[in-house]
């Protein structure tokens, strides 16, 4: 059965959907921890060891923390691994494009997949730079979160790898949120417009939030 469901286009969406509505979820709580910065290095230093002891004694020293990145991880691969077969099911099904392509179509529309590529990149650099150091400018300190974003801030290149990052995030949660309750049934006549109204407060309030912690760093307010 399990076969037979994910071999459906609607499987498929279904398994995009969810995927997508649970890194929604995560991304919500993310932004709000990350906007403890701003309330000092101590806060934020706290806050991050939090992250690691949480469900203790119960959970041992980050149990929690891999558990979250597990279902995170598998999210991440239902999703991606669903919006691949999904785009070459419908080359296959149109080999030869559009003449006219559809003028209604929004912009976060046409640019899903693109944004779901730079998203998979970005996701790969936040790792190597914050969680890992590999690629962190300034010298990683382990156990000091709040110095790492300000390192990674202090750049150029990190501040624009980052904000557009964020606004190709935007525009995929507006696009996203709305398609994925079409999919789970959650659309309608008369709750289209509430839906269209919830996705474009989601991604705003997601991408100014995320968007703020680099700002504070280069306008002085984090340092």
């Amino acid at each position: 059965m399990a076969r037979t469901v994910w071999d459906s286009s609607l499987g498929k969406k279904t398994v995009m959907a969810v995927s997508g509505l649970i890194m929604l979820l995560y991304l919500v709580v993310h932004m709000i921890g990350n906007l403890k910065i701003f309330f000092g290095a101590s806060e934020f230093n706290h806050y991050a060891h939090w992250l690691r002891v949480v469900g203790e004694p119960f959970m041992h020293y980050e149990w929690t923390l891999w558990l979250v990145r597990i279902v995170l991880v598998v999210a991440v691969i239902a999703h991606a691994t669903s919006a691949y077969q999904l785009s070459r099911r419908d080359i296959k099904a149109r080999p030869v494009a559009y003449r006219h392509k559809k003028a209604r179509a929004s912009y976060a529309t046409r640019t899903m997949r693109w944004g779901g590529i730079i998203l998979g990149l970005f996701i790969v650099w936040h790792i190597l730079d914050l969680t890992t150091g590999t690629v962190h400018s300034g010298g990683f300190q382990p156990g000091h979160p709040y110095q790492n974003v300000v390192d990674t801030f202090s750049t150029w290149y990190g501040n624009v790898i980052y904000i557009v990052a964020m606004l190709a995030l935007g525009l995929h949660v507006r696009h996203g949120f709305w398609s994925a309750a079409q999919t789970l049934g959650a659309g309608g006549r008369t709750r289209d417009r509430v839906l269209k109204a919830v996705a474009d407060v989601l991604a705003l309030l997601l991408t100014l939030g995320f968007i703020a912690v680099p700002v504070g760093v280069m306008t002085g307010v984090v340092s």
